[in-house]
């Protein structure tokens, strides 16, 4: 096997399954913080409210209270400012198209949400798969930014692209948690060190959401390698943002895959200081959007 010609995730990937044993380490006992900072619960209640009003109760009056006239929009097929929101709103309701959150969290005055939405053609297929950032401010959700997919029937690991935990535990260990998953996406996803991914994924419990890659280290190496074969290989290139709360932690990055610009939403749950689980959604960046605004 000729060594050089693969990518270095991929070489990591085969080190670490011939690596020294791993200690299985004893679980901890985490208590998650029970108070919750006022304007921390305010931007989720009115992130949760903005939803609503546009997705279950189409109302103008509802999306008067909860967009900010000077709403920022970074999702690329629809204008920005509140006008579009307003009009958009009787077509969502005509389609019947509605919404369920699967994973909410909170860092500063953004809100992350995992969403899935039904009869939802409008954004491409019947059902969809999109996590959400809103920017909050003054009591209003002033900017948006997302990803979309559609939601797949099967996945190579039999799981969903959103079932699994949902709780937000360990909040003092969020900073740290950011921390790892920033160094996880320097270090191997954009290949600075790619052969200490096992300081960043447990060997031990991976679950894995992508539609196209079984759990494990085994299963990560096992797609990389396809896509290695099919000379497919994604590539990072930027990150724009590491959003984190608790366990949770949300990367945005941009990059290529198939030839073409691509957003990548990673979405990666952590216990005791290593990478379990990854959700994501990898949404094509067009040439031409309705706005000045870029995705980022």
């Amino acid at each position: 096997m000729n060594m050089k010609k693969l990518h270095p995730i991929a070489i990591a990937l085969m080190l670490a399954a011939t690596a020294m044993n791993v200690s299985a380490k004893a679980p901890k006992n985490h208590q998650p913080h029970k108070e919750i900072k006022m304007e921390h619960t305010s931007n989720k209640r009115v992130a949760i409210n903005a939803v609503n009003a546009f997705f279950k109760d189409y109302s103008v009056e509802g999306i008067n209270t909860y967009f900010a006239k000077d709403y920022i929009q970074h999702n690329p097929h629809v204008p920005t400012g509140i006008e579009p929101v307003i009009g958009f709103a009787p077509l969502l309701k005509q389609a019947g198209t509605t919404t369920q959150n699967h994973r909410i969290f909170v860092d500063g005055d953004l809100v992350v949400m995992h969403n899935t939405y039904d009869n939802a053609e409008a954004f491409g297929a019947k059902k969809v798969v999109t996590f959400d950032i809103f920017r909050v401010a003054n009591g209003k959700v002033a900017e948006h930014w997302d990803a979309i997919n559609p939601l797949a029937d099967t996945t190579a690991s039999g799981r969903t692209q959103v079932d699994g935990p949902t709780q937000v535990t360990d909040l003092d260990k969020t900073q740290a948690n950011k921390t790892l998953v920033k160094n996880f996406v320097d270090d191997v996803l954009f290949g600075k060190a790619p052969q200490k991914i096992t300081d960043y994924i447990s060997t031990t419990e991976y679950h894995q959401h992508n539609v196209g890659i079984k759990d494990g280290l085994d299963g990560l190496n096992e797609a990389i390698g396809q896509l290695i074969a099919a000379n497919n290989m994604f590539k990072y290139s930027k990150v724009h943002k590491v959003l984190g709360e608790g366990n949770f932690v949300l990367t945005v990055s941009e990059g290529e895959w198939s030839g073409k610009p691509q957003a990548f939403y990673d979405l990666f749950r952590v216990q005791d200081g290593k990478i379990v689980e990854h959700w994501d959604v990898v949404q094509e960046i067009p040439a031409q959007m309705a706005h000045g605004n870029g995705m980022f």
